[in-house]
Formats: structure tokens, sequence, C-alpha cells
């Protein structure tokens, strides 16, 4: 596997995927963009592309990934925690090796991105 996912995180998506189509997958990547170059993007996808996409079964949940951002996230673990406020999903990347102050972009060794506004 080149990410995991925790049982309240697979939980939490499973939970969400109800409003989806039956087609749909979770899809977890990295895009350009924030203060530290790269940003996450975790959604939910009906398209995959055979030649570009790893397609895995993550704890009872479909996910889709990039091929090309496997270096930089494999290894990644997405947790879901609940609070007074709400809850989240939290993302611990042992790639990344500078995260932004707000916690939404980050560099990785193998990738630079452009850095941007958070």
């Amino acid at each position: 596997m080149v990410i995991s996912l925790t049982d309240s995180a697979s939980l939490q998506i499973k939970d969400m995927m109800k409003d989806e189509s039956e087609n749909a997958r979770l899809r977890f990547g990295v895009k350009g963009g924030g203060c530290s170059g790269l940003s996450y993007s975790l959604g939910f996808d009906e398209e995959v592309n055979e030649e570009l996409d790893l397609i895995e079964d993550i704890n009872g949940v479909p996910v889709v990934i990039f091929k090309q951002d496997i270096p930089i996230i494999e290894g990644t673990k997405i947790d879901f925690k609940q609070n007074m406020m709400g809850g989240g999903f939290s993302i611990d990347n042992p790639n990344a090796i500078v995260s932004c102050g707000c916690g939404s972009s980050f560099r990785a060794k193998d990738r630079e991105g452009t850095p941007g506004e958070c």
C-alpha cells in the first residue's frame, strides 16, 4: 500500500461516499501551490486512467492515486479526528521536509513546487 487510512478516516470516508455515485473513489495526491510549494488533493473522483493511476482498496475504501505522485506521498497516513469544533482529516507524510504554518501545504524531498499563498 502506498498510503494508509486509519479506521477513523475509513469510517468517515465511507460515510461521505454515501452521498456520491456508486463509481466514486477517493482520489489522493498533490498539486502545486500553497506557501511551501505543494498542497494535498483529497476528494472523490469517478474517472480513472489505468495507465496513469494506481487503484487500491485501502481499509475497505477504493482509492485512486496518480502514479506520478507516489514518490511524494508513499508512506502517508491519513487520519480523521473529531473535536469540539467538528472534525477534520490530518495527513502525516514522512516525505514532507517543510510544512507551512497553516498546515495546508508542504515541500517534499523529491519534488519542489512553486511557493504561493496559503
